[in-house]
């Protein structure tokens, strides 16, 4: 009987299931004051907002904004229903089981002396990450894709210094011709 296949999981990253997390779009009034009402519905359920992105939508008075946040789905389904109950809401979607896109963006600075450089070019290299700045003791990178990809791309370089890092937070779009 075969040992069973190692799990290469990068330290300090914990897996969830798919169904863990979800990914809400919410498309919005752009008017101040909105962005509290929204958090305060999840705040009251007891429901984490791991990331939020907001941003202006194609139309100049409405915004859209991209919740990930993890949680009880029956509990998020009732926060849904609130959210359609606000009057800046247009519409929410849970887009955790549709077929859309998503990414995010991500700034690593590193503690680079010149002999790990070589290493550390590789590894961005092999994640499609871009070197944004140079410093004689340190360099920027910036990197995008799937929130995974990110996790991964951070464990690696953590070893050589990580002194600060910015995430975007997840950004998705529904594929076709079905609104977002």
């Amino acid at each position: 009987m075969a040992a069973p296949e190692p799990t290469h999981e990068p330290a300090g990253i914990a897996r969830r299931r798919r169904s863990d997390v979800h990914t809400i779009s919410l498309y919005v009034n752009n008017k101040p004051g909105v962005l509290v009402r929204v958090a305060l519905v999840f705040s009251r359920r007891g429901y984490n907002i791991e990331s939020l992105v907001v941003s202006p939508a194609a139309e100049g008075d409405f915004s859209r904004m991209t919740i990930t946040c993890s949680g009880d789905p029956a509990t998020l389904e009732q926060i849904i229903k609130q959210l359609h109950k606000l009057v800046d809401v247009v519409h929410a979607t849970d887009h955790t089981e549709h077929d859309a896109y998503e990414t995010e963006i991500a700034l690593v600075k590193l503690q680079a002396s010149l002999h790990e450089r070589t290493e550390i070019l590789q590894v961005a290299e092999n994640f499609g990450a871009k070197v944004t700045d140079y410093g004689s003791e340190s360099m920027m990178l910036r990197v995008y894709g799937s929130s995974e990809k990110l996790d991964a791309f951070i464990a690696l370089l953590r070893p050589y210094g990580l002194r600060e890092l910015v995430r975007s937070g997840k950004i998705l779009m529904v594929r076709g011709l079905q609104e977002t």
